[in-house]
């Protein structure tokens, strides 16, 4: 679940439509949308902190305004100078109460303010396995954490005048195309980082978790049905992939280069990259963990290549610490240019509204270019992005420009609503001075909504006396359509089996009623048992095509026979 969550949110299922990765909820007056294969957190919106909790106690400063920073960064209430300190000394506390409640095997977190390092830490294993210790140089999966740091770079490439924000991406990668021929000219790096497309939400996604490669899966969104064009915001990984190709494209890269060369290098982040192999390279990475029950099991690895750009990137807090500081200092790393001031601050101002507020009191969020943008209860301007794998990563970077402070929260565990929560609760003795709410109370059931399965099987019991099934050579052969290709059914083992995608995977086919099996699919998005209906042909001794409920987003999952 490489993901954009503003605030995680449940499934949607249309007929025999897949289930859909990202719905809207609300929390604490705060609009979250969830990403599916993972997961980004907008600015918390948190509620005004009551007159004993906003007042200056013994260790607060004389409330005075910065005039070392901008007036549109100014906050109309300063946050007093013991606050940040103080908040970061409740750091230790605050991930050893979340992870003994959870359980999360390991987590790492940094903190950075005015240029400076003022935290960085690693808690518990690496692997349940090996039970190796997490520390500050420890790797893990970012997840969509990996689209932040591609504006980035990108914007290094619009800085260097090789591209503008504004260029169509067909102009330096002319073999993509959409379904409207009139999007494919005109659509820009900027619509793509600030899913504006009109693809729809995490287009192309599942033909990732089949095993198909980046190239098929750029191909095949222009199959994809459109929404209107720059009208509404629709999560994409491979949108977003598309646009950072396009621009390593033009600077003559590699994407994994051009990073090296752009941000990765100029920025001291020497355990960052954006090639899975680089990640294998370490021996203090961190295993991926799933929860099953009440216990949490390594049970998958997870190679992100294809959408790179957008949950691709492993690195560790302190080389993402580094980058906080990049983004802090307007394209600077220790007084030394990195990334062009102008070419950034684009990236961080909204450009999409990525969801509504929940009633009169609340906001809505935005999305900058890779990044969300938005304000919390005092009115003070994040900006922010979580990052999820369901089979086991979860991620956040959240930043506080207006005080020149940011955080980023790593963990080797399925979303929960985990680094979220260290987040909110550190920005809670940021800004309020104490503890306002209890998050990982509030951000736990929006997270294991996510989880629910919206099959049209889901908790079901098979019917005691269902309508026998066709024999196997009524529904045995060859399908195919242009989106994911052929599949076959073949009889095998005494069951019917689904092969499906290039390895291929092998599901074995239940049979439930009539013409409907059920199986379960596997992979980053998948969540339980899904159908597959076979339609019968006019007077005709086998099917004549077969949907496949779980692949069916889009209404791209029936396969006609061959």
């Amino acid at each position: 679940m490489s993901d954009d969550t503003q605030m995680p949110g449940g499934d949607s299922a249309d007929g025999h439509g897949a289930p859909h990765r990202r719905s809207v909820l609300k929390l604490g007056g705060a609009t979250l949308l969830a990403g599916g294969v993972a997961a980004t957190t907008a600015a918390v919106a948190r509620p005004a902190a009551t007159p004993a909790q906003a007042s200056a106690g013994p260790a607060d400063a004389v409330l005075t305004a910065d005039t070392t920073v901008p007036p549109d960064l100014q906050s109309l209430v300063p946050i007093p100078s013991q606050r940040i300190p103080n908040a970061v000394a409740k750091l230790d506390s605050i991930i050893k109460d979340i992870m003994a409640r959870t359980g999360v095997p390991g987590l790492a977190a940094a903190v950075v303010h005015d240029g400076k390092l003022l935290y960085a830490k690693g808690f518990g294993v690496r692997d349940v396995n090996a039970k190796a210790r997490v520390n500050a140089s420890t790797v893990f999966h970012l997840a969509s954490v990996s689209k932040p740091l591609s504006s980035t770079v990108v914007a290094g490439v619009v800085g260097k005048k090789v591209i503008k924000w504004t260029d169509p991406i067909v102009a330096h990668l002319p073999s993509f195309a959409l379904a409207d021929p009139y999007v494919t000219e005109h659509v820009t790096y900027a619509d793509l980082f600030s899913h504006t497309s009109g693809l729809p939400d995490h287009a192309g996604d599942l033909l990732e978790d089949l095993g198909y490669d980046q190239a098929y899966i750029l191909n095949r969104l222009r199959q994809e049905p459109l929404g209107p064009f720059r009208a509404q915001y629709e999560y994409t990984n491979f949108g977003l992939t598309a646009a950072a190709e396009a621009a390593a494209a033009a600077a003559g890269q590699s994407w994994a280069g051009l990073a090296d060369q752009v941000l990765f290098g100029p920025a001291s982040m020497p355990s960052s990259s954006f090639r899975n192999s680089d990640f294998l390279q370490h021996t203090n990475r961190a295993a991926m963990h799933v929860k099953v029950g009440k216990k949490w099991v390594q049970k998958y690895t997870r190679d992100a290549d294809p959408e790179a750009p957008a949950g691709g990137a492993t690195s560790n807090v302190l080389d993402l610490a580094n980058w906080l500081m990049v983004q802090l200092s307007d394209g600077s790393f220790k007084g030394r240019p990195v990334i062009d001031t102008d070419a950034l601050e684009a990236t961080q101002l909204p450009h999409a509204r990525s969801g509504l507020p929940s009633s009169t009191a609340a906001r809505s969020g935005f999305y900058g270019l890779g990044l969300n943008v938005g304000p919390d209860y005092a009115g003070r301007v994040h900006f922010s992005h979580s990052g999820g794998f369901d089979q086991g990563a979860a991620t956040v970077i959240n930043l506080l420009p207006s005080e020149n402070l940011g955080i980023v929260v790593l963990t080797n565990g399925m979303p929960l609503g985990i680094p979220e929560s260290v987040v909110a609760s550190f920005y809670d003795y940021v800004e309020a001075g104490s503890k306002v709410n209890d998050w990982l109370g509030l951000y736990g059931p929006v997270f294991e909504a996510m989880l629910v399965n919206h099959s049209e099987l889901a908790d079901k019991k098979p019917p005691k006396n269902p309508v026998p099934a066709q024999p196997d050579s009524y529904y045995t052969g060859s399908y195919a359509n242009d989106y994911y290709g052929s599949i076959q059914i073949v009889a095998k083992g005494g069951s019917l089996h689904l092969l499906i995608g290039p390895g291929p995977d092998d599901y074995p086919l239940t049979h439930w009623s009539d013409n409907v099996f059920s199986f379960f699919p596997t992979g980053e998005n998948a969540l339980g048992i899904t159908a597959a209906t076979f339609n019968p042909a006019s007077g005709g001794a086998q099917a004549s095509s077969v949907t496949l409920e779980y692949y069916n987003a889009n209404q791209l999952g029936t396969f006609k026979r061959l």
